[in-house]
């Protein structure tokens, strides 16, 4: 009612109400998120070998390399596209054949918990609705934002320098359509009822083909209001909560992610009250604030900020990253960082051979909207892979500690360094993290247990593996963040059950030292802990627990 009024709107309920009776997915197994859960983030074609189809390539690999270290696998978009690296579906119900069949994703669905991404503010130009709506088809006139006349667009929020609208040919003349993204990414127009049912539909779809988790792509921009910013108005949020509520009667095992890359208020406002919105959102604050700490060698900001983290409800928890095929979003940490410091975050990746992505805004002013680098070349040191790999593992140990749900890029996972050919290759700076590799290159380097590839997988997948089996890491527990040492990150984590706490310390400085902390107050041990990395007893007497640059440890009562 309140998206279409109360003709339309009832018409609208009722068509939902079939959707949900014909599409009813059974749970294939218990939906709770706990501490065993960590996400793989990866292109369905990461990994390439002859002959074989990429998905069944990336399957194998995962079964061999990682075995228990993760249990979900985010698959970029695999349909079939024509540009963005897949975010410009032109077919939202098939795999790309470059890649495999269905097939070969129903095996992965048997051995992970699977994330798809519902690329829904827009499709491609080649997509079905939009080659029906330029040939004059009455059923997809209503699908795409049209925009007549020459309005005043300029409180739109925008992502992207390139032009708001795009001017097609269509078989009634030209039109203006709405496009956020880019000239070949147009946008869905959700004020068409159809739209919407089309879309619901396609949720209890990728259902129906395994997923559990959907990640709900640029939704923020979701809803077109001429006159105002046009991001993260009411009617979104509706909608989103409307997905949620058939999901919950058709597929109640399926969680919504949602990609919102905004100031960190405005992103968690996706969580909805608690119950009604996204079970998770990204914590887009988490990469450019963790990058500043290692960088500035001081936890403070990051520290402040993590101590504010907070759940609405025992139903959602953050999704914690680092990287992904995307940029380090700038714009989260606006209000955390300020300008001077996100400057210095740039100036850090122009110098370490990185590219920077602007925004335009209201005003007709650019700013700095995403850092374009491989996580680890942000890190690195000049000299010494050694310390690289030590600061990289030690921002990976922050983003293990938080409360949340962790996803780990495919190329930080296996120690990837950035593809700066792939940005002139390809023409656009994102590529720098995109790099798709051999298969048998990839293995020759993992067989060489001193080789970067193999030092990274190997302490990565130690922390997960140690994560999975603590209890006190339970995606829905508590998180006590200790203050007061800029050198360190502490964060005592306590579970729903009623088992020892762990307490994370992460040194983010290139000098050793000693800390001191209230021990027995926060472990109920005083002189000696258990040190889950290293598997060795700690001393905490005298003048503290020894740390070493970058070092990581995870303190347990012996």
């Amino acid at each position: 009612m309140a998206l279409y009024g109360e003709a339309a709107g009832n018409r609208t309920a009722a068509q939902l109400q079939d959707l949900i009776a014909a599409h009813r997915v059974p749970p294939s197994r218990v939906a709770e998120l706990t501490e065993r859960d960590a996400m793989l983030i990866t292109y369905g074609d990461q990994v390439r070998e002859p002959n074989v189809p990429p998905l069944r390539t990336l399957g194998q690999l995962c079964e061999r390399v990682l075995g228990d270290a993760v249990s979900c696998l985010h698959i970029l978009p695999f349909y079939p596209y024509t540009s963005d690296d897949g975010f410009s579906v032109a077919d939202y119900r098939a795999v790309d054949p470059a890649l495999g069949s269905w097939a070969d994703i129903e095996p992965l669905a048997q051995q992970f918990r699977l994330m798809f991404d519902a690329v829904i503010n827009h499709a491609s130009v080649q997509h079905a609705w939009f080659q029906g709506f330029l040939k004059g088809e009455p059923h997809y006139q209503d699908y795409f934002v049209i925009v007549d006349g020459s309005p005043d667009l300029s409180q739109v929020v925008r992502p992207r320098t390139l032009p708001l609208l795009t001017t097609f040919e269509t078989a009634h003349g030209p039109k203006q359509v709405w496009t956020t993204f880019s000239a070949d990414q147009v946008d869905l127009n959700y004020a068409s009822p159809q739209m919407l049912l089309e879309i619901v539909d396609l949720l209890l779809f990728y259902a129906k083909r395994g997923a559990e988790f959907i990640r709900l792509d640029a939704i923020a921009y979701m809803w077109k209001e001429i006159g105002t910013s046009c991001i993260h108005l009411p009617q979104t949020h509706q909608i989103i909560q409307l997905m949620r509520a058939v999901l919950n009667l058709a597929a109640p095992q399926v969680k919504l992610i949602t990609e919102t890359n905004v100031p960190h208020v405005d992103n968690i406002s996706y969580f909805g009250d608690g119950t009604n919105e996204a079970q998770l959102v990204y914590n887009f604050a988490l990469p450019p604030l963790t990058l500043h700490t290692l960088h500035s060698g001081d936890a403070t900001i990051l520290s402040e900020w993590a101590d504010q983290l907070a759940l609405p409800s025992d139903q959602t928890t953050f999704f914690n990253f680092l990287s992904s095929h995307d940029g380090i979003g700038l714009n989260p940490a606006r209000g955390i960082l300020s300008e001077l410091q996100i400057g210095d975050l740039v100036g850090m990746v122009e110098r370490n051979e990185g590219k920077v992505g602007y925004k335009t805004n209201p005003d007709g002013t650019q700013s700095p909207y995403e850092l374009n680098i491989n996580y680890f070349d942000a890190l690195a040191v000049a000299g010494s892979e050694a310390i690289a790999v030590d600061r990289f593992v030690a921002a990976h140990a922050i983003m293990l500690s938080l409360i949340g749900m962790p996803g780990i890029y495919f190329h930080s996972l296996f120690g990837s360094r950035g593809w700066p050919d792939g940005v002139k290759t390809l023409g656009h700076n994102r590529a720098i993290n995109r790099e798709k590799l051999n298969l048998a290159e990839l293995e020759q380097a993992l067989s060489m247990p001193e080789s970067r590839r193999s030092q990274v997988l190997s302490r990565l997948t130690h922390l997960l593996r140690v994560r999975a089996q603590q209890t006190a890491f339970d995606p829905h527990g508590q998180q006590h963040i200790v203050r007061g040492n800029p050198k360190m990150f502490v964060a005592l984590r306590t579970g729903r059950a009623s088992n020892p706490p762990v307490l994370c310390i992460v040194n983010v400085t290139e000098q050793a030292t000693q800390v001191s902390l209230p021990w027995a107050e926060l472990l109920g041990a005083a002189d000696v802990a258990h040190d889950l990395v290293s598997g060795e007893q700690c001393e905490l007497g005298g003048a503290g627990a020894a740390m070493e640059p970058y070092q990581v440890r995870w303190l347990i009562r012996p």
